[in-house]
């Protein structure tokens, strides 16, 4: 027999794909429609694997995410190999928005697929070959367009192929310890990020862009070879064309009219979109700002970028910590707000002193929403539509992505990347720089706004579940 727990742990769902806690009370019995059917327990080595495997996929996907900015900055200064794309922030940034919008709005599509299709293995090796390719191919683009065909189209839908499979899958052969499973499987994503930063910065300086590409490209497809022969369906669990509940996975994959109807609803779309819109834009400009304004080397530029992810990372299991005593709608809320305060206090006109305070106190909360998100689902609508609100949020935030960054590449506008010299040949002068500056804040009031937005959204959907609900609690 198989109990559904209201409680969810917020490690365990830091990023799409992952489900609601389902604790079996036996290993090897699930109810189909009224009947017994004994499932075959998987081995403990089978389930060692799958974490290894998850770990290595997420590191590759949302670690490559999460350094496009570092890509960014390259492809804008004078050294990029792409002509007409240099001071193009808000064309380049489309390039990014649009990798990674299209890896988390995927999951309105792959969830169907997934029920759908018996053989997983070929559908995420596919996307790992797929995504593979648009950053092999990248490597011989000479216009921007090349990148947008390549790193931003090919490379989104094959991560997205590659991504939910595994994250959809993995969280049922763990029945008493999924909690633990998922959030050993998310930590690959900070690591990921921490990592990739300093690899990528690593592999511009000595190799250049191109082979920079390549070796990601070549690297990730050789890590999914293993991870792409572990993932398999669990027999009798639904996923399948031959499951008996394959067809009621596909219903739980749409969102139904009651929902539909709900202010709560709406409201966390709008919050989840301006979220999304908001978060991308300190991780892609991050950089760049290091560069133009405080005049300081790449490398440091990466170096920010890594220890963000890393803050990013430990913040997502401390804020799910935190939830358990105050609340997760109440952190979700307070990360949210938070995150805003960060970056109008710390990062609007800020020196080189501040500028590092923002990229660690934004690491903190940002990884608040990040990682309750899912969980306040589970709470506000219900673990039985937990799959399908859940994917429609990470479709809407996979759109937010690709329009916060170009809005803000279009208001920075196009600027020289290289360290003014005052008269005196001091290349840490701000002489000069006040132009860029004044474009930078204004980048920051608009990042700002759209994370206030945001806060505000979360608030008054946290508002309008006690009212629906018919009552009022502090810890909520």
């Amino acid at each position: 027999m198989t109990r559904i727990n209201g409680h969810t742990d917020a490690n365990s769902h830091n990023d799409p794909g992952a489900a609601p806690e389902i604790v079996s009370e036996s290993n090897d019995i699930d109810l189909v429609e009224g009947r017994q059917h004994f499932i075959k327990p998987p081995t403990k080595t089978y389930q060692a694997m799958l974490l290894l495997a998850g770990s290595m996929m997420i590191f590759h996907v949302i670690g490559i995410n999460q350094v496009f900015g570092i890509f960014q900055e390259f492809y804008t200064s004078s050294r990029s190999n792409i002509k007409d794309a240099q001071g193009q922030d808000a064309l380049v940034s489309l390039v990014g928005s649009i990798g990674a919008g299209l890896t988390w709005s995927g999951s309105i599509f792959m969830n169907p697929l997934i029920a759908r299709i018996d053989n997983i293995k070929l559908v995420t090796f596919s996307g790992a070959f797929i995504m593979s390719l648009g950053l092999i191919l990248a490597s011989f683009v000479t216009r921007i367009w090349h990148l947008y065909l390549t790193q931003a189209l090919l490379y989104g839908l094959g991560s997205s192929m590659y991504y939910f499979p595994l994250m959809t899958l993995a969280p049922i052969y763990f029945d008493r310890h999924r909690g633990f499973a998922m959030g050993t499987i998310l930590a690959g994503s900070g690591v990921g990020g921490l990592v990739m930063a300093l690899v990528l910065q690593f592999l511009l300086d000595h190799y250049g862009i191109q082979w920079a590409l390549r070796i990601l490209g070549v690297w990730n497809l050789a890590v999914a070879v293993p991870v792409s022969m572990v993932i398999r369906h669990r027999v009798g669990y639904g996923l399948g064309l031959q499951s008996q509940r394959a067809s009621q996975n596909r219903a739980r994959t749409m969102v139904n009219n009651a929902l539909l109807r709900k202010g709560t609803f709406w409201y966390q779309s709008i919050g989840a979109f301006l979220q999304a819109a908001g978060n991308v834009v300190p991780l892609y400009y991050m950089s760049s700002y290091t560069v133009s304004v405080l005049a300081l080397s790449d490398s440091k530029g990466s170096l920010f970028v890594s220890i963000n992810s890393g803050v990013n990372s430990l913040s997502r299991i401390a804020m799910g910590l935190l939830a358990d005593y105050i609340g997760r709608q109440n952190t979700l809320i307070g990360g949210a707000m938070l995150s805003a305060v960060s970056v109008f206090a710390l990062w609007y006109n800020a020196p080189q002193a501040r500028f590092i305070a923002f990229v660690v106190m934004y690491g903190v909360y940002a990884g608040g929403y990040n990682a309750l998100l899912p969980t306040t689902i589970t709470e506000i609508y219900g673990v039985e539509n937990y799959a399908s609100v859940n994917g429609v949020m990470y479709f809407i935030r996979g759109l937010g992505s690709m329009f916060g960054a170009p809005i803000a590449g279009l208001i920075l506008g196009s600027h020289s990347r290289s360290p003014i010299l005052s008269n005196n040949g001091d290349s840490t002068s701000t002489v000069g720089l006040g132009p860029i500056k004044r474009r930078y804040n204004d980048v920051v009031i608009f990042d700002g706004m759209l994370l206030l937005a945001a806060a505000v959204c979360v608030g008054y959907v946290r508002w309008l579940d006690a009212r629906d609900k018919g009552s009022w609690r502090w810890k909520a």
